[in-house]
């Protein structure tokens, strides 16, 4: 399969290149600076991030750009731009403030085919405190703004590019052409859709495990429902599915979601191990110990009950693409460490089968959608592993996620029935750590204070909070005190992330 590769330098937006390329159809790898493939026979181009550092510094990730440059069609982005400089002997100088935020492209060299269709004024991204000031003498500008001589540029016989502002960014009006262009450049085939990769895994998944028997945890997520209907296709009977109920799942949903896989067709175990998580969990409030408790405890349950199915030879995950990108270690330094990535095999002596782990997550969800799965199914919110247990500040008790799981089942019906449910990125009641005083029937309580949290994000890398509508907030609140015994006071959470995160612990 052709593709493209993006050399990952550190940038937080390493990841939307990717997906902006996969929106482009084109399928494409993101890997650490220093680990170019040796097989490069499906290669058609190469990306080179931005990154954090300046090439100045010590402590800056650099490569031998000889062993792409003039061999593969290049963009570089930022730093990559601006490290194709600096090694060509160029000049790049701090500026004399940083350019950062909007600009507008002044000039632009019409006939290069890196800005085909973009017209003079087009807004762009800019985010970098160093400028490139000169170039090498094989290098051409073709693009500047008000403040920046040298937006963009090419290079001299070859198909080298560089440009210092972000155009996989939203602000960069005209950033999917761009990268459209430098694909037309790369001479790609842009066939990479969910059809073609349902096609494709299917018969990869029969190859790999030909007649082996396989074992999937699943979550009730979207990530290992998908991954089940792909192995369900390839496989059939040969794969068992596990769903265990830690007690710490929302409203009714242990039940719906056996319900909804068996109408899938799927071969689902399901286990009640609410009771031993609880006792597990009990007199905890460290937010890191309860999910460490939790973590250890799901394994031992899950181990269990595969050991009772006979010949199990392989574990599938629903491990995907931010997870492995995530857990990739740049400069011996991990960036995180994922519950998907890694752990579980070692101890059960079993194979890893991750059919997902090159999609992003709306990809997964474009794949779910051509496998016919269930809306409820696929357009289900992001829902922590732990579950509850970080909605739940403090030590967890059976009352208290009662309490949580009613107050949580109003605000989210309360989404559907109001058209908002598909508008919001992820939502969800936490039950905080204080009581308040409140009056109800004329007498005082000193009752728990429920926060509700809704965020509108594309990626959870950044997410802003929703702007729910007033009389739609103002029901949900009463409704929660009304209804739910031991809550009097109910508050919505305005943080964005950053510098708040989307759950609170």
């Amino acid at each position: 399969m052709e593709k493209i590769i993006i050399l990952d330098f550190g940038s937080q937006t390493t990841q939307l290149i990717g997906r902006r390329l996969r929106e482009l159809n084109e399928f494409c790898e993101i890997v650490p600076y220093n680990k170019f493939p040796e097989q490069t026979e499906n290669v058609k181009g190469v990306i080179l991030s931005g990154s954090p550092f300046s090439v100045y510094d010590p402590k800056a990730f650099k490569i031998d750009l000889n062993k792409i440059r003039g061999k593969f069609p290049l963009l570089g982005i930022c730093y990559g731009a601006q490290y194709m400089v600096y090694t060509a002997g160029g000049k790049v100088q701090p500026a004399n403030t940083r350019e950062y935020g909007r600009a507008y492209l002044e000039k632009i060299d019409k006939k290069d085919p890196l800005f085909s269709n973009i017209p003079i004024g087009s807004q762009i991204w800019m985010s970098h405190s160093d400028t490139i000031t000169e170039l090498p003498s094989d290098f051409v500008k073709i693009a500047s703004t008000k403040d920046v001589e040298i937006a963009a540029f090419r290079i001299k016989g070859e198909k080298s590019w560089g440009v210092q502002f972000h155009p996989e960014a939203y602000h960069t009006t005209d950033g999917m052409q761009l990268l459209e262009n430098f694909l037309k450049i790369c001479e790609c085939k842009r066939d990479w859709t969910p059809a073609s990769f349902i096609e494709t895994t299917i018969l990869q998944l029969k190859n790999q495990l030909k007649d082996d028997k396989v074992v999937l945890g699943l979550s009730g997520g979207v990530d290992s429902s998908v991954t089940a209907v792909l192995l369900n296709k390839a496989i059939g009977k040969n794969l068992t599915c596990i769903f265990v109920d830690h007690g710490l799942l929302r409203k009714n949903e242990f039940n719906d979601v056996l319900e909804s896989y068996r109408h899938l067709g799927l071969n689902v175990i399901g286990v009640d191990a609410s009771e031993r998580f609880y006792n597990a969990l009990k007199g905890v409030t460290d937010p890191e110990k309860k999910r460490k408790i939790i973590g250890a405890e799901f394994i031992n349950v899950f181990n269990e009950e595969a050991q009772k199915i006979e010949g199990v030879k392989w574990l599938a995950q629903g491990t995907i693409y931010p997870d492995v990108i995530e857990s990739l270690s740049i400069s011996g330094h991990t960036i995180k460490s994922h519950h998907n990535v890694g752990g579980l095999p070692d101890q059960m002596q079993l194979k890893l089968c991750e059919p997902l782990r090159l999609l992003f997550k709306d990809e997964v969800r474009r794949v779910g959608m051509e496998l016919g799965m269930m809306h409820q199914l696929i357009k289900r919110h992001p829902f922590p592993g732990p579950g509850l247990a970080v909605r739940i500040l403090g030590e967890i008790t059976p009352a208290k996620v009662k309490i949580l799981q009613e107050a949580d089942d109003i605000f989210v019906q309360g989404l559907r029935e109001w058209n908002l449910y598909d508008k919001v990125w992820q939502a969800g009641a936490i039950l905080l750590p204080i009581q308040s005083v409140g009056v109800m029937g004329d007498e005082r309580t000193y009752e728990n204070v429920v926060a509700l949290r809704a965020v509108t994000s594309t990626d959870a890398m950044t997410a802003d909070w929703a702007q729910l509508p007033y009389d739609f907030l103002a029901k949900i609140s009463n409704d929660i005190i009304n209804k739910v015994k031991g809550v009097n006071r109910v508050v919505y959470d305005i943080s964005s992330k950053p510098p708040a995160t989307i759950e609170w612990e």
